[in-house]
């Protein structure tokens, strides 16, 4: 069921993406054929789905929220992109396909993730219909979780300890800035924008710690026992970077029961919401024992 709605829910965000992004000859096609090229490289959508989910658990009308749901997206394909580079983790490929520099060459690589964050914050500004303090309130956590105390912070900690051994508590840190930052951007943006009540965003932000960091986790699994083919990219890219990693730290099984008890957290941070959050409990559910 939820991966019925996860695969619709990707089909009609492509379409956005693809109308969006649908623009007339110019002199730097090549930066928009990078950002095209990037934005539908395939994905979960976790982030946007997230972010349409929690607007439409809180009372949200239709598709109001659909230029966030883009603009979140858009910021987390630039971060791979500059991940991808040879300066960051200088990886060749991505969900299968070579990666935006092999492509189309570093340059443009960095100039389309430039243009995706950018254009992240116009496509936000555009949110009609929705009150215009909570569309000010939206951008100021995209900002926020996108930035330097966000997902650039987990990301700086995380060059930081190449080659060096980190503890638990790093690997934490590193995880909820680099990983969480977005995913509970975007779970609280999906409440700001509906006008959620101080406890509802909570309760979304206390689903989305436990959601990102047993993402991380899981992601952590699938490098050292994953499958290449089904995860688009080789692995045992974290043991041949000499990244400390929480299975490097813990070892698989217990691991696994991390993900499973920060999974039944999450589901447990939502009963403020009642059966009407079964959707969520079931896509934490789905991300504990996905295996790509």
């Amino acid at each position: 069921m939820i991966k019925q709605s996860l695969k619709q829910y990707a089909e009609f965000l492509e379409e956005q993406i693809e109308y969006l992004y649908d623009t007339d000859p110019c002199a730097y096609d090549i930066v928009y054929d990078a950002c095209r090229y990037s934005l539908l490289l395939g994905g979960k959508r976790i982030r946007p789905f997230l972010l349409n989910r929690f607007y439409k658990l809180c009372g949200g009308m239709d598709d109001l929220s659909l230029h966030f749901e883009v603009a979140i997206e858009c910021i987390h394909t630039y971060s791979l992109i500059h991940d991808d580079l040879p300066c960051m983790d200088n990886d060749d490929m991505r969900r299968g396909k070579p990666s935006c520099h092999k492509r189309f060459g570093e340059s443009f690589a960095l100039l389309a993730g430039d243009a995706l964050l950018t254009s992240a914050f116009e496509l936000a500004s555009y949110t009609s219909d929705i009150n215009s303090k909570n569309v000010l309130a939206a951008i100021s956590e995209l900002a926020g979780y996108a930035g330097i105390d966000g997902m650039i912070g987990g990301q700086a900690i995380d060059l930081l300890y190449e080659n060096k051994s980190a503890d638990v508590e790093i690997l934490k840190q590193i995880c909820s800035l680099k990983t969480g930052a977005l995913i509970r951007a975007a779970c609280r943006i999906g409440c700001i924008l509906a006008g959620a009540s101080k406890e509802e965003v909570a309760a979304s932000d206390d689903y989305a710690k436990c959601l990102g960091l047993a993402f991380q986790i899981v992601d952590d699994i699938l490098d050292e026992i994953g499958d290449a083919k089904k995860l688009g990219k080789p692995i045992h890219s974290d043991k041949e970077s000499n990244k400390s990693t929480f299975v490097s730290l813990f070892g698989i099984e217990k691991c696994k029961e991390m993900v499973i008890e920060l999974t039944e957290q999450a589901k447990q941070a939502l009963e403020i919401f009642g059966e009407d959050a079964d959707e969520f409990k079931s896509l934490a559910d789905f991300l504990c024992y996905r295996d790509y």
